[in-house]
Protein backbone atom coordinates (compact mmCIF):
# COMPACT_ATOMS: atom_id res chain seq x y z
CA UNK A 1 0.00 0.00 0.00
CA UNK A 2 1.33 3.50 -1.09
CA UNK A 3 1.59 6.24 1.49
CA UNK A 4 -0.97 8.37 -0.18
CA UNK A 5 -3.75 5.63 0.23
CA UNK A 6 -2.31 4.58 4.12
CA UNK A 7 -3.03 8.33 4.65
CA UNK A 8 -6.65 7.72 3.58
CA UNK A 9 -7.08 4.40 5.15
CA UNK A 10 -6.08 6.45 8.06
CA UNK A 11 -8.59 9.35 7.82
CA UNK A 12 -11.64 7.30 6.48
CA UNK A 13 -10.72 4.73 9.81
CA UNK A 14 -12.75 6.54 12.53
CA UNK A 15 -16.26 5.88 9.83
CA UNK A 16 -16.29 2.54 11.12
CA UNK A 17 -16.87 1.23 14.07
CA UNK A 18 -15.33 -1.84 15.88
CA UNK A 19 -17.90 -4.44 15.35
CA UNK A 20 -17.44 -3.30 11.83
CA UNK A 21 -14.23 -3.36 11.56
CA UNK A 22 -13.97 -7.31 12.25
CA UNK A 23 -16.29 -8.05 10.28
CA UNK A 24 -15.06 -6.89 7.05
CA UNK A 25 -12.17 -8.75 5.55
CA UNK A 26 -8.83 -7.25 3.98
CA UNK A 27 -10.15 -7.50 0.38
CA UNK A 28 -13.19 -6.08 1.25
CA UNK A 29 -11.79 -3.23 3.60
CA UNK A 30 -9.54 -2.23 0.40
CA UNK A 31 -12.44 -1.69 -1.57
CA UNK A 32 -13.71 0.51 0.65
CA UNK A 33 -10.80 2.64 1.25
CA UNK A 34 -10.75 2.52 -3.14
CA UNK A 35 -14.15 4.03 -2.81
CA UNK A 36 -13.58 6.52 0.12
CA UNK A 37 -10.56 7.97 -1.86
CA UNK A 38 -12.67 9.13 -3.90
CA UNK A 39 -15.15 10.74 -2.32
CA UNK A 40 -12.87 12.30 0.91
CA UNK A 41 -13.00 15.87 -1.13
CA UNK A 42 -16.55 15.93 -1.85
CA UNK A 43 -16.66 15.91 1.68
CA UNK A 44 -15.06 18.26 2.75
CA UNK A 45 -17.44 20.23 0.54
CA UNK A 46 -19.90 18.75 1.94
CA UNK A 47 -18.95 19.81 5.84
CA UNK A 48 -17.83 22.93 4.66
CA UNK A 49 -21.97 23.70 3.51
CA UNK A 50 -22.86 22.17 5.76
CA UNK A 51 -24.94 19.83 4.61
CA UNK A 52 -23.56 17.21 6.88
CA UNK A 53 -25.15 18.00 10.86
CA UNK A 54 -23.14 19.69 13.34
CA UNK A 55 -23.63 16.23 15.42
CA UNK A 56 -21.99 13.83 12.39
CA UNK A 57 -19.29 16.37 11.69
CA UNK A 58 -17.96 16.52 15.42
CA UNK A 59 -18.57 13.01 15.70
CA UNK A 60 -16.19 12.00 12.28
CA UNK A 61 -13.42 14.70 14.05
CA UNK A 62 -13.77 13.28 17.28
CA UNK A 63 -13.38 9.47 15.73
CA UNK A 64 -10.79 10.19 13.81
CA UNK A 65 -8.63 12.23 15.93
CA UNK A 66 -8.58 9.32 18.10
CA UNK A 67 -7.06 7.43 15.60
CA UNK A 68 -4.72 10.29 13.49
CA UNK A 69 -1.83 8.83 16.30
CA UNK A 70 -0.92 6.47 13.80
CA UNK A 71 -0.79 8.81 10.71
CA UNK A 72 2.21 8.11 8.01
CA UNK A 73 4.44 10.95 9.34
CA UNK A 74 6.03 12.21 5.74
CA UNK A 75 2.26 12.69 4.49
CA UNK A 76 2.09 14.96 7.90
CA UNK A 77 4.47 17.49 6.52
CA UNK A 78 2.52 17.42 2.53
CA UNK A 79 -0.85 18.16 5.15
CA UNK A 80 0.78 21.27 7.05
CA UNK A 81 2.06 22.59 3.77
CA UNK A 82 -1.06 22.56 2.44
CA UNK A 83 -2.46 23.85 4.87
CA UNK A 84 -0.08 26.79 5.35
CA UNK A 85 -0.18 27.37 1.33
CA UNK A 86 -4.05 27.41 1.37
CA UNK A 87 -4.13 29.77 4.70
CA UNK A 88 -1.55 32.44 2.83
CA UNK A 89 -3.10 32.81 -0.26
CA UNK A 90 -6.95 31.96 0.21
CA UNK A 91 -7.17 30.56 -3.05
CA UNK A 92 -7.43 27.23 -3.69
CA UNK A 93 -6.07 27.50 -7.40
CA UNK A 94 -3.24 29.81 -6.05
CA UNK A 95 -2.00 27.58 -3.73
CA UNK A 96 -2.33 24.44 -6.15
CA UNK A 97 0.26 26.15 -8.92
CA UNK A 98 2.20 26.92 -5.58
CA UNK A 99 2.67 23.55 -4.60
CA UNK A 100 2.83 21.86 -7.91
CA UNK A 101 -0.39 19.53 -6.73
CA UNK A 102 -4.19 18.88 -7.41
CA UNK A 103 -7.02 20.49 -6.13
CA UNK A 104 -8.19 16.99 -4.87
CA UNK A 105 -5.06 16.24 -2.65
CA UNK A 106 -5.37 19.97 -1.19
CA UNK A 107 -8.77 19.61 -0.20
CA UNK A 108 -8.42 15.84 0.97
CA UNK A 109 -4.73 16.87 3.17
CA UNK A 110 -6.90 19.95 4.56
CA UNK A 111 -10.26 17.91 5.28
CA UNK A 112 -7.69 15.11 6.65
CA UNK A 113 -5.71 18.06 8.98
CA UNK A 114 -9.40 19.29 10.35
CA UNK A 115 -10.45 15.85 11.02
CA UNK A 116 -7.10 14.83 13.22
CA UNK A 117 -7.38 18.58 15.28
CA UNK A 118 -11.22 18.07 15.30
CA UNK A 119 -12.14 21.79 14.17
CA UNK A 120 -12.47 23.12 11.02
CA UNK A 121 -9.75 25.18 9.47
CA UNK A 122 -11.41 27.31 7.00
CA UNK A 123 -14.72 28.12 6.20
CA UNK A 124 -15.99 28.45 2.58
CA UNK A 125 -18.39 30.71 1.47
CA UNK A 126 -19.15 31.79 -2.38
CA UNK A 127 -15.91 29.94 -3.21
CA UNK A 128 -13.85 32.23 -1.29
CA UNK A 129 -11.63 30.50 1.65
CA UNK A 130 -11.53 32.56 4.98
CA UNK A 131 -9.51 31.34 8.06
CA UNK A 132 -11.77 30.38 10.69
CA UNK A 133 -10.22 31.49 14.22
CA UNK A 134 -8.73 28.01 14.92
CA UNK A 135 -7.54 28.15 11.44
CA UNK A 136 -5.75 31.50 12.41
CA UNK A 137 -4.52 30.64 15.63
CA UNK A 138 -2.58 27.05 13.72
CA UNK A 139 -1.07 29.30 11.74
CA UNK A 140 1.67 30.49 12.92
CA UNK A 141 2.90 27.07 14.54
CA UNK A 142 2.41 25.37 11.39
CA UNK A 143 5.05 27.53 9.58
CA UNK A 144 7.05 27.61 12.55
CA UNK A 145 7.22 23.46 12.21
CA UNK A 146 7.95 23.88 8.46
CA UNK A 147 10.42 26.09 9.35
CA UNK A 148 11.89 24.54 12.17
CA UNK A 149 11.53 20.80 10.02
CA UNK A 150 13.38 22.04 6.87
CA UNK A 151 15.96 23.58 9.21
CA UNK A 152 16.39 20.69 10.38
CA UNK A 153 16.62 18.33 7.91
CA UNK A 154 19.42 20.62 6.47
CA UNK A 155 21.36 20.52 9.50
CA UNK A 156 21.24 24.31 10.35
CA UNK A 157 19.39 23.41 13.83
CA UNK A 158 20.17 20.73 16.54
CA UNK A 159 20.77 20.85 20.41
CA UNK A 160 23.47 20.79 22.46
CA UNK A 161 23.76 20.02 26.20
CA UNK A 162 19.86 20.88 25.66
CA UNK A 163 20.67 24.11 24.53
CA UNK A 164 19.68 25.58 20.58
CA UNK A 165 22.12 25.60 18.39
CA UNK A 166 22.46 27.28 14.70
CA UNK A 167 24.04 27.28 12.09
CA UNK A 168 23.04 28.65 8.18
CA UNK A 169 24.47 29.53 5.13
CA UNK A 170 23.38 33.35 4.05
CA UNK A 171 23.40 34.40 0.60
CA UNK A 172 26.95 36.27 -0.63
CA UNK A 173 28.64 33.32 1.37
CA UNK A 174 27.60 34.80 4.87
CA UNK A 175 27.13 32.51 7.62
CA UNK A 176 24.70 32.76 10.88
CA UNK A 177 26.00 30.99 14.36
CA UNK A 178 24.10 31.03 17.39
CA UNK A 179 24.56 29.02 20.51
CA UNK A 180 22.08 28.92 23.31
CA UNK A 181 24.15 29.48 26.87
CA UNK A 182 23.17 28.72 30.59
CA UNK A 183 21.86 31.46 32.26
CA UNK A 184 24.52 31.08 35.34
CA UNK A 185 27.23 32.14 32.83
CA UNK A 186 25.97 35.23 33.30
CA UNK A 187 28.07 35.29 37.06
CA UNK A 188 31.46 34.12 35.24
CA UNK A 189 31.30 37.76 33.07
CA UNK A 190 33.82 39.53 33.25
CA UNK A 191 32.32 42.47 31.16
CA UNK A 192 29.48 43.89 33.64
CA UNK A 193 26.46 45.12 31.41
CA UNK A 194 24.89 41.89 30.99
CA UNK A 195 25.18 41.03 34.49
CA UNK A 196 23.93 44.71 35.95
CA UNK A 197 20.89 44.56 33.52
CA UNK A 198 19.81 41.14 34.63
CA UNK A 199 20.34 42.26 38.30
CA UNK A 200 18.14 45.41 37.51
CA UNK A 201 15.35 44.07 35.44
CA UNK A 202 14.83 41.19 38.39
CA UNK A 203 14.21 44.06 41.20
CA UNK A 204 12.35 46.10 39.08
CA UNK A 205 9.93 43.23 38.29
CA UNK A 206 10.30 43.48 34.85
CA UNK A 207 8.74 46.56 34.48
CA UNK A 208 10.00 48.44 31.54
CA UNK A 209 9.56 52.19 33.37
CA UNK A 210 10.80 51.39 36.70
CA UNK A 211 13.58 53.82 37.93
CA UNK A 212 15.87 50.63 39.01
CA UNK A 213 16.53 50.06 35.12
CA UNK A 214 17.54 53.81 34.50
CA UNK A 215 21.33 53.36 33.92
CA UNK A 216 20.65 50.33 32.26
CA UNK A 217 18.04 51.15 29.49
CA UNK A 218 20.37 53.24 27.51
CA UNK A 219 21.48 49.73 26.36
CA UNK A 220 18.43 48.43 25.43
CA UNK A 221 15.78 47.51 22.34
CA UNK A 222 12.34 46.75 23.27
CA UNK A 223 9.86 44.78 21.29
CA UNK A 224 6.50 44.14 20.45
CA UNK A 225 4.39 41.21 19.20
CA UNK A 226 2.25 42.07 17.09
CA UNK A 227 -0.59 40.23 14.22
CA UNK A 228 2.86 41.00 11.77
CA UNK A 229 5.58 39.86 13.95
CA UNK A 230 7.96 41.46 16.14
CA UNK A 231 7.92 45.20 16.06
CA UNK A 232 10.92 47.23 17.22
CA UNK A 233 9.41 49.72 18.92
CA UNK A 234 12.80 51.17 21.36
CA UNK A 235 16.12 51.76 20.64
CA UNK A 236 19.03 52.61 23.44
CA UNK A 237 21.30 55.29 22.42
CA UNK A 238 24.25 53.17 23.92
CA UNK A 239 22.54 49.71 22.18
CA UNK A 240 24.70 47.76 20.10
CA UNK A 241 22.40 48.60 17.01
CA UNK A 242 23.67 51.94 17.35
CA UNK A 243 26.88 52.01 17.75
CA UNK A 244 27.01 49.96 15.18
CA UNK A 245 24.87 51.20 12.35
CA UNK A 246 24.64 54.66 13.91
CA UNK A 247 21.87 56.44 15.29
CA UNK A 248 20.02 57.63 11.56
CA UNK A 249 20.01 53.81 10.82
CA UNK A 250 18.58 53.11 13.95
CA UNK A 251 15.84 55.71 14.30
CA UNK A 252 14.92 53.71 10.90
CA UNK A 253 14.70 50.50 12.35
CA UNK A 254 11.99 51.81 14.79
CA UNK A 255 8.60 49.95 13.94
CA UNK A 256 10.44 47.45 11.28
CA UNK A 257 8.98 43.97 11.33
CA UNK A 258 12.08 41.26 12.14
CA UNK A 259 10.35 38.72 9.81
CA UNK A 260 11.62 40.98 6.92
CA UNK A 261 15.32 39.44 6.87
CA UNK A 262 17.62 38.58 4.13
CA UNK A 263 18.22 34.85 3.70
CA UNK A 264 14.55 33.73 2.92
CA UNK A 265 11.44 32.68 5.78
CA UNK A 266 13.10 29.70 7.00
CA UNK A 267 16.08 31.92 8.46
CA UNK A 268 13.54 34.81 9.76
CA UNK A 269 11.98 31.79 11.39
CA UNK A 270 15.65 30.97 13.16
CA UNK A 271 16.08 34.37 14.69
CA UNK A 272 12.71 34.91 15.94
CA UNK A 273 12.88 31.67 17.57
CA UNK A 274 14.29 32.86 20.68
CA UNK A 275 11.97 35.90 20.94
CA UNK A 276 9.29 33.24 20.66
CA UNK A 277 10.81 31.25 23.19
CA UNK A 278 11.34 34.11 25.46
CA UNK A 279 7.46 35.57 25.14
CA UNK A 280 5.59 32.11 24.93
CA UNK A 281 7.59 30.85 28.20
CA UNK A 282 8.22 34.31 30.04
CA UNK A 283 11.76 32.84 30.86
CA UNK A 284 14.96 34.69 30.02
CA UNK A 285 17.75 33.53 27.56
CA UNK A 286 21.55 34.10 26.86
CA UNK A 287 22.66 33.75 23.39
CA UNK A 288 25.96 33.68 21.86
CA UNK A 289 25.85 35.31 17.89
CA UNK A 290 28.36 35.19 15.48
CA UNK A 291 27.50 36.26 11.82
CA UNK A 292 28.68 39.04 9.13
CA UNK A 293 26.50 42.69 9.00
CA UNK A 294 26.94 45.79 7.19
CA UNK A 295 27.68 48.95 9.04
CA UNK A 296 27.11 51.47 6.28
CA UNK A 297 24.35 50.31 3.35
CA UNK A 298 26.98 50.38 0.72
CA UNK A 299 30.08 49.13 3.16
CA UNK A 300 31.27 45.90 3.38
CA UNK A 301 29.96 43.12 5.38
CA UNK A 302 32.04 42.64 8.43
CA UNK A 303 32.11 40.01 11.16
CA UNK A 304 29.73 40.28 14.26
CA UNK A 305 30.65 38.64 17.53
CA UNK A 306 28.33 39.25 20.36
CA UNK A 307 26.32 37.57 23.59
CA UNK A 308 22.57 38.95 23.43
CA UNK A 309 20.58 39.09 26.89
CA UNK A 310 16.68 38.49 26.29
CA UNK A 311 13.90 39.28 28.89
CA UNK A 312 10.56 39.72 29.34
CA UNK A 313 9.16 42.49 30.86
CA UNK A 314 6.15 44.97 30.88
CA UNK A 315 4.75 47.65 29.49
CA UNK A 316 2.98 50.15 32.14
CA UNK A 317 -0.66 49.01 30.26
CA UNK A 318 0.53 45.46 31.64
CA UNK A 319 1.75 44.01 27.87
CA UNK A 320 4.16 42.27 27.12
CA UNK A 321 7.69 44.05 26.30
CA UNK A 322 10.86 41.85 25.16
CA UNK A 323 13.82 43.47 26.00
CA UNK A 324 17.03 42.69 24.22
CA UNK A 325 20.47 43.74 25.60
CA UNK A 326 23.93 43.11 23.35
CA UNK A 327 27.18 43.22 24.42
CA UNK A 328 29.40 43.51 20.92
CA UNK A 329 32.68 41.64 21.91
CA UNK A 330 35.00 38.31 20.73
CA UNK A 331 34.25 36.27 23.79
CA UNK A 332 31.84 34.07 22.67
CA UNK A 333 31.72 29.95 23.11
CA UNK A 334 29.89 28.27 20.32
CA UNK A 335 29.74 24.82 19.31
CA UNK A 336 31.24 23.40 16.08
CA UNK A 337 32.83 27.01 15.14
CA UNK A 338 36.40 27.20 15.46
CA UNK A 339 36.91 31.29 16.97
CA UNK A 340 40.83 30.47 15.46
CA UNK A 341 40.04 30.47 11.69
CA UNK A 342 36.79 32.95 11.83
CA UNK A 343 37.72 36.46 10.86
CA UNK A 344 37.97 38.60 13.72
CA UNK A 345 35.85 42.31 14.21
CA UNK A 346 37.89 45.61 13.56
CA UNK A 347 38.99 46.80 16.91
CA UNK A 348 37.23 49.50 17.00
CA UNK A 349 33.93 48.07 16.79
CA UNK A 350 34.37 46.31 20.01
CA UNK A 351 31.99 47.47 22.16
CA UNK A 352 33.75 49.65 24.79
CA UNK A 353 33.27 47.95 28.37
CA UNK A 354 30.48 50.57 30.20
CA UNK A 355 31.40 52.34 33.42
CA UNK A 356 28.19 50.66 34.98
CA UNK A 357 29.33 50.50 38.90
CA UNK A 358 27.45 47.68 40.48
CA UNK A 359 24.89 48.34 42.95
CA UNK A 360 23.79 45.36 43.79
CA UNK A 361 25.55 44.10 46.15
CA UNK A 362 24.60 40.75 48.14
CA UNK A 363 27.25 40.49 49.99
Amino acid sequence: MDIDRMGHELVTSGCFNQSDRRSVNSIQLTRFVHILHVNVALLYDLFNRNVLSITHRSRFMTESKDNFSTLNQPLLFEMIRSFTTLAETLNLSHAVAELNSTRQTVRRHIAQLEAAKGEALFRLESRQYHLTEAGRLALPEALDLLARGRSWLLGQISHRNGLEHVYAELPEGRSFWMQQRPMSDLWSLERPLLKEAFRAWALSDGQLEGKILRDVRPFFMVYRDSPNGWICIEIGDQSSYVTWSGWVAARSSIGRNMNVLPGGDDFAHLMISPFEDAATHQNTRLDHIYTQLKREPDGPYLPIYYQRLLLPGRFPDGTFALISVVDRHHDVEIIGMDPDTAPRMPQDVIMKEVSIIPKFDYK
